[in-house]
């Protein structure tokens, strides 16, 4: 007879300061997203379909930085990175600098159905998209008013790490990126193992300033402390994780994880 397990699920909003009174309805943005991939998990679903249909969730709230109300580049255009990934088969699928699509988690997931490469970046994910008849969208609608307006910095990125009741562990991220970046920046959010991993021990989303999660690898560095010891568990490997960004490289970022008890962790050193 199959173990049945008691499914988990987390998501991010992204890290950085809110400058303005959105507090409460990103926190319920944040709820409304973990909410519809746990009515997945609670029917018996796959990690990988609640992870994804969190982020979507997050892709179209205006109020997130990935999707529908991303960031704008220095050219004032929009560029999305996003991966997904799948703990027990190392399954994975990631785009990076796309346009034109209105949620790039999706198209992540379709990459990753494939097979037959993991990160397809720019024109040639655009490409992929038109190949399998993905549906595309007008750039200027993923741009929301208020995001034109102030020009201003959002360091956020969206997550969402989630353990069935199969004990299978899947993690989404999705970013429209920093902030005035230089056209064809990728971030850590589409590099497996750098802002998104998953593997038999443990899946992790990581938020937080890109550069400095991509030179500690932090979302496979966080599953490593899990590997270590048993006795180490999600919580305490997602502080293990920030305090190393935090020591390492005098940087701030944020992390969810759980591991493969289905235990939550997160922690962060930003505001």
């Amino acid at each position: 007879m199959a173990v049945v397990y008691s499914p988990s699920i987390i998501v991010h909003g992204g890290a950085g300061p809110i400058k303005d009174d959105s507090l409460a309805a990103r926190l319920e943005g944040c709820k409304a997203a973990a909410l519809t991939g746990w009515a997945i998990l609670q029917q018996g679903g796959a990690a990988l379909d609640a992870v994804e249909a969190a982020v979507v969730g997050l892709e179209d709230n205006p109020l997130f930085n990935a999707g529908t109300g991303s960031t704008l580049n220095s050219l004032g255009k929009i560029e999305m990175d996003a991966a997904i990934m799948e703990g027990h088969s190392l399954r994975a699928g990631a785009v990076a600098a796309v346009s034109g699509v209105k949620n790039p988690i999706k198209l992540a997931r379709r990459v990753l159905e494939d097979g037959r490469h993991i990160l397809l970046a720019g024109e040639g994910a655009l490409l992929f998209a038109r190949q399998i008849g993905f549906p595309e969208c007008a750039p200027e609608s993923l741009l929301v008013e208020g995001e034109k307006k102030r020009w201003q910095s959002k360091h956020g990125t969206v997550g969402a790490v989630a353990f069935d009741s199969a004990g299978r562990l899947a993690v989404a991220t999705s970013t429209g990126g920093i902030f005035n970046k230089l056209p064809g920046r990728v971030g850590d959010s589409p590099l497996i193992g750098c802002g998104t991993y998953a593997d038999d021990y443990g899946a992790v989303s990581c938020t937080g300033q890109g550069e400095a999660i991509m030179r500690l690898v932090l979302a496979k560095s966080a599953v490593d402390f899990l590997h270590e010891a048993d006795d180490i568990e999600a919580q305490t490997a997602a502080r293990m994780a920030i305090a190393h960004l935090e020591e390492r490289l005098q940087s701030t970022g944020g992390i969810i994880l759980i591991d493969r008890s289905g235990n939550i962790g997160y922690a962060r050193d930003t505001t």
